[in-house]
């Protein structure tokens, strides 16, 4: 069952990815949650109180399941195959988020963008050091570069979709592997 803030950051994520963080009011998203503006002020401080718990929230997610599934895999290779299954369903699942993430960053106070940014470091680093136990002969800047582009091609997403996301899913990860491990 979904909670009322999470519906909050729901709607504003999607209602952010579609207006612009700044072209969504208070009202606006009261609204689209079925309340009115002030009500939201019971669960956040405001617009970017839940911007900021939007994308820290997703990124510490991001890390939470990505740890986990490199401790649950048997080997590097099957470290790398969940590690790409899991990023391509959540870039599948929450294309307003990657929008509102590229386009609204600036709107991010700088506590905030400091945790996303620390955060996300952790994320790729998790993906690199398993890239690194497949190709030993990589440094740890090639790592990076090589796990930041393939997320790049990953989260093209909210632009490259264009079909199902059925049949999207084989797309992306099959263009992912082959980026990855050439």
């Amino acid at each position: 069952m979904t909670t009322r803030r999470e519906q909050i950051l729901e709607t504003a994520a999607a209602l952010f990815a579609q207006h612009g963080f700044h072209g969504v009011s208070i009202a606006d998203l009261g609204a689209a949650c079925g309340f009115s503006g002030p009500a939201l002020y019971k669960h956040f401080r405001g617009k970017q109180a839940i911007l900021s718990e939007m994308l820290v929230s997703i990124s510490e997610e991001l890390l939470r399941e990505g740890r986990q599934r490199v401790r649950d895999a048997g080997d590097d290779k099957a470290a790398l195959e969940s590690l790409i299954a899991w990023h391509v369903d959540f870039a599948l699942a929450h294309k307003p988020l990657i929008v509102v993430q590229d386009r609204d960053w600036s709107a991010l106070p700088l506590e905030a963008r400091e945790k996303v940014r620390d955060t996300q470091r952790k994320y790729v680093d998790v993906w690199v050091k398993v890239l690194r136990s497949l190709h030993p002969e990589m440094t740890l800047a090639q790592g990076r570069a090589t796990v930041h582009a393939a997320f790049g091609l990953i989260n093209s997403t909210p632009h490259s979709a264009l079909v199902s996301d059925d049949a999207m899913r084989p797309i992306l990860t099959g263009m992912a592997f082959r980026a990855l491990l050439p």
